[in-house]
Order: structure tokens, then C-alpha cells, then sequence
């Protein structure tokens, strides 16, 4: 099997080597054929690289410097650490050293040096986040969920048929049902933004089947959801909110009929269930390359995660699957005019 390398953001996320080193050796005992380099603080890398048996793995370090906190304004922070673990590791794709990034780091630093450093897919004006982020609806695919909070028409069209390229590809959906997410479902519903979407998806080659609500999450009444960015971190945050909030309330009214083990062991389903991104990351869409985003919080469990994630797109050559679909709805917008 050919080797796939990846430079993972080692200083990303909240805890940083401490857990990023640990998953990224994680990913490696379950993928021989994975080679990954560390990026990060030398020094602190290689001191938890000691506390673990690296005999017989293929890993090393890129040395950085600094990291880029969740509090910078990504564009300005990138400019004053130019160096920093993301730029570095961002790079080493942009060079061809390394096949994909996977950072636990700022969403927003990600995205910008994704964007500098690769550039957009031909006919993209943004990237956007996007994937299947609820265990409970494992077939439906959500974009965007964070990084665009304001969106024009056209900007959701893009997404859209980026949402359909990742259902295809990851999900294996032939020609997904594509929706977007509204207070009702008429065609008259929901705001400015959605209303004028509504008749721009209608005119486009997409499988396009309307609005929908926010229990059609569940229904199976779309395989695409589309929405603007605001809209979907919110969705993103109550769902991993709820999880959390469920896992003590279950635990109490279930101790009282079940055994205590039965109780933990549900709990932590239920909390998977609702907390994918922790637990498995996801592809930034629409970068001219495969860029890995890992949840903040990530232990080293999550951290293993995205990359298993990201050597699953890999394979799945998700970023080509992104361009052909791109071109097919310019394609379809020029044959229209």
C-alpha cells in the first residue's frame, strides 16, 4: 500500500503534544503505512515523542515557532508568526512534502493558510466547513457549519455542490437530494437570503428538492443541508451542548433500572453520537488540497480520529470529487446563460 504523509499541527487544539502526539502514534499503530511529521516546538514535541516508544514508526519532527491562539484575528496573527505551526505545517503540502494537514488548531488560522498557501478550487470565491456531524443523522451532510456567517446566493450554491461531492464520495449517495434549511417548508419561507437561494438552487443542475425544517435533520427528507455559516455553528454547538447536557441526565434516571455499567456504557454512546467533530474531524471543502480540522477540544483519541478521517478522504480522492463538481455547476451555469 502506497504511503501517505501527513504533518499534523502538533501545538494545535487546547492541550497541544500532550494529546496530539499520542493520537498521531495512535494513528500510526492502526495505519503502517501512514509517515507523519510533528510540526511544532522541537523541544516540546520531543519531549512527549520520549515518553513513548516511537521504535519502528515512521514520525519526525518540523521545528516552528509559536502557534496561533483562538483569540488572534487569524490574518493579522499569521503575519506576525509567519512560522508558526500551522504556516509550517500548511507548507510542507504547498511544497509536496506532505499529502494532507491535520490541526486541532484555530479554525479560522487553518482556513486563512489553507487559502494562502493552496488556494481555492477554480469557480470558489470562499471554502466553507462542512460534513456529517451528528451520529444520529450519520447520512446527512451539513455545510456550512462556522466559517462563512454571512453568505450571498451564489456562495451557498458553491457550497452546495461542494456538500453533494462530499455525500458522493464519503457517504457513497449517488445523486444526493440537496435542501435548504428554512422555518417552513414553502418556497416563500425564511428570509431574504433563503428565498433568493431558493430560486438560484431551483435553476441549477442540483438534485434540488426545496426547504427544509430543522427536524428534516432526522427525517431523511435530504441527503445536503445548506445553510449559512452562523446558522450552522450554532446547530454544530447546541448539538455537542445537548450531548453533554443528556449524558448526566440519563446517568441519573437510568441508575435507578440499570446497572451501573450499562449506564456509563450508554452515556458514552450517547455523548459520540453528538459529539462527532470531537471524536473525528473533518475535510475543509473547496482548499486545492486535503486539510484536516479537528475539534478544539480533541484528546488524543480525537486527534487519531481526524487523521484516520483524513486518510479515508485521502483515499477517497475527495478533493478531485470537489473539483468535478464544482466545474459541473459552472458548466451548468454557462450552458443556462
Amino acid at each position: 500500500m502506497p504511503r501517505v504523509r501527513i504533518a499534523v499541527d502538533a501545538m494545535g487544539g487546547d492541550f497541544g503534544p500532550p494529546e496530539t502526539v499520542p493520537g498521531v502514534l495512535a494513528a500510526l499503530d492502526a495505519h503502517p503505512e501512514l509517515t507523519v511529521t510533528l510540526v511544532g516546538d522541537s523541544d516540546a514535541v520531543q519531549a512527549e515523542l520520549s515518553r513513548h516508544d516511537v521504535i519502528g514508526r515512521s514520525v519526525s519532527i518540523a521545528p516552528s515557532e509559536g502557534k496561533v491562539e483562538d483569540d488572534e484575528h487569524p490574518i493579522a496573527a499569521l503575519r506576525r508568526k509567519p512560522n508558526s505551526s500551522i504556516a509550517t505545517a500548511m507548507r510542507l503540502v504547498q511544497l509536496g512534502d506532505a499529502d494532507m494537514v491535520v490541526s486541532m488548531g484555530s479554525t479560522g488560522a487553518t482556513m486563512a493558510t489553507a487559502v494562502m498557501a493552496l488556494g481555492l478550487l477554480e469557480g470558489l470565491e470562499r471554502p466553507c466547513i462542512g460534513g456529517n456531524f451528528l451520529g444520529v443523522a450519520p447520512n446527512t451532510t451539513v455545510v456550512d457549519l462556522g466559517s462563512n456567517v454571512d453568505c450571498r446566493p451564489s456562495l451557498l450554491l458553491n457550497f452546495a455542490a461542494l456538500g453533494v461531492a462530499f455525500s458522493r464520495r464519503r457517504l457513497g449517495i449517488e445523486n444526493p437530494r440537496v435542501a435548504l434549511l428554512s422555518v417552513g417548508e414553502e418556497s416563500s419561507k425564511g428570509n431574504r437570503q433563503v428565498q433568493e437561494s431558493h430560486t438560484l438552487f431551483r435553476e441549477s443542475h442540483l438534485n434540488f428538492v426545496g426547504n427544509v425544517e430543522g427536524m428534516d435533520f432526522f427525517t431523511g427528507k435530504a441527503d445536503v443541508i445548506v445553510c449559512d455559516g452562523f446558522i450552522g455553528n450554532i446547530l454544530i454547538k447546541f448539538a455537542e451542548g445537548l450531548g453533554s447536557a443528556l449524558v448526566p441526565y440519563l446517568h441519573h434516571r437510568l441508575s435507578a433500572v440499570l446497572p451501573g455499567e450499562q449506564v456509563q456504557q450508554i452515556g458514552e454512546a450517547l455523548w459520540t453520537t453528538m459529539n462527532l467533530p470531537r471524536t473525528m474531524g473533518g475535510p475543509l471543502f473547496g482548499v486545492n488540497g486535503l486539510v484536516m480540522i479537528g475539534h478544539g477540544s480533541s484528546t488524543a483519541t480525537g486527534v487519531a480520529g481526524a487523521i484516520n478521517t483524513g486518510l479515508l478522504c485521502h483515499r477517497l480522492e475527495l478533493v478531485e470529487g470537489f473539483r468535478q463538481e464544482l466545474a459541473e455547476l459552472h458548466r451548468a451555469v454557462v450552458r443556462e446563460t
